[in-house]
């Protein structure tokens, strides 16, 4: 059952193809903005994965991050997200990203409950 307050965190080692400079974000060898992101949005969909009605899933309609601070090759991160708010078929999440229990980055995500083929017909 979907309920406020569910909270489900993802996990990343930051490898060389994690960093801006091999995601095309940046020049510099740390854990690239939109990797991040992608961390976090993990962490909403699989909050909810196994609440949904069989045939469901999630897609991100949209998501606001900062990124507060760099991340090495090697350090291990975290991305948590909570659901804060259902409406319907959208679901409203609080997000953040931590390294050694220090906020790298925190913000908002907008998921949207699809049926899968259908979803996919409309390719």
């Amino acid at each position: 059952m979907l309920t406020e307050g569910l909270t489900y965190t993802s996990k990343l080692t930051v490898q060389e193809s994690d960093t801006a400079l091999q995601q095309g974000s940046g020049d510099m060898m740390v854990l690239a903005t939109p990797r991040m992101m992608a961390l976090m949005e993990n962490a909403a969909m699989l909050c909810v994965a196994n609440e949904l009605p069989e045939g469901s899933t999630t897609v991100g309609g949209h998501i606001a991050s900062s990124h507060l601070r760099p991340s090495k090759v090697g350090a291990e991160v975290t991305a948590t997200a909570t659901l804060t708010k259902v409406d319907g078929k959208k679901l409203y999440f609080d997000i953040k990203a931590e390294m050694a229990g220090i906020i790298i980055g925190e913000g908002t995500h907008l998921r949207f409950i699809v049926d899968k083929e259908k979803f996919l017909s409309r390719l």
